[in-house]
């Protein structure tokens, strides 16, 4: 594949700033049931609509000195963060992807994935309407353009699955929840674009993180192991990396454990 020029580059940075833009809204509305059409976005505070001008990514909080320009409440530099995190995620799928119409699937999988981070993040909450959407594309973009109908299926299964069969043994073992169902669909979903073979090396190397993350929380907080840590925090980032990776770790994995016996 050639590299694309700095042209091309930069109108996908700038998309991606404008995509962030809308994420925002996303990552505030969807897990609150509202809607991401409308109302215009306003101040929390004095619930002033914000104008257009205000909006521009980046750019408007700058301006703005990160305060509302009416009652000069503060403006979390969240928004501005979750912008430029957009605009880098869409210049590295442009760097990796033939630049044609079908380049939206990877764009579509990071931007949801980057959306379910921090609404989990927030909240303990993935939206349904993100993820189950996401499976029908995942099937679309790995199954029907990819030619995989049945690793991506299989993916599905794999991933929803795997989660799910823990989520019971839990349940049963504990008589408490210790996954909730939207961990199933996300991981579901991530099953559609990546395959099975490398839905389970997502599993285990986000279960990995999400351990060492929890094993310090106790440590350095002194916290029981009743501590509910959002799993789709590690779950998300580790399958944006391994739409990109996912084959090479599989076959690291092989070289290094398989072959040798």
């Amino acid at each position: 594949m050639t590299e694309p020029d700095g042209l091309i580059l930069f109108f996908a940075f700038l998309f991606g700033l404008n995509i962030g833009s809308f994420l925002n809204v996303c990552i505030y509305r969807l897990p609150r049931g509202k809607s991401i059409v409308s109302p215009p976005s306003s101040c929390p505070r004095c619930s002033k609509r914000i104008a257009w001008r205000d909006n521009i990514p980046v750019l408007g909080y700058l301006f703005l000195r990160g305060r509302c320009r009416h009652c000069a409440a503060s403006i979390s530099p969240r928004y501005p963060a979750v912008e430029i995190a957009t605009a880098l995620l869409f210049l590295f799928v442009a760097l990796r992807f033939p630049l044609d119409w079908r380049i939206v699937f990877p764009l579509y999988y990071g931007s949801v994935l980057l959306v379910v981070t921090l609404t989990d993040f927030d909240l303990k909450l993935i939206p349904d309407s993100l993820t189950l959407p996401g499976i029908v594309v995942g099937l679309i973009f790995h199954g029907w353009l990819g030619g995989a109908w049945l690793d991506s299926i299989l993916g599905v299964l794999a991933g929803g699955g795997t989660l799910f069969l823990i989520a019971e043994i839990y349940l049963r073992l504990r008589k408490r929840e210790g996954m909730g169902g939207g961990d199933v669909k996300l991981a579901a979903m991530m099953g559609a674009f990546l395959g099975w073979k490398v839905v389970f090396i997502v599993l285990f190397l986000s279960s990995f993180l999400g351990g060492l993350f929890g094993a310090a929380l106790m440590l350095f907080q002194k916290k029981s192991g009743g501590a509910e840590i959002p799993f789709g925090v590690f779950l998300a980032p580790v399958g944006f990396l391994a739409l990109f990776w996912g084959e090479a770790w599989i076959a690291w994995y092989i070289g290094a454990f398989v072959i040798p016996r």
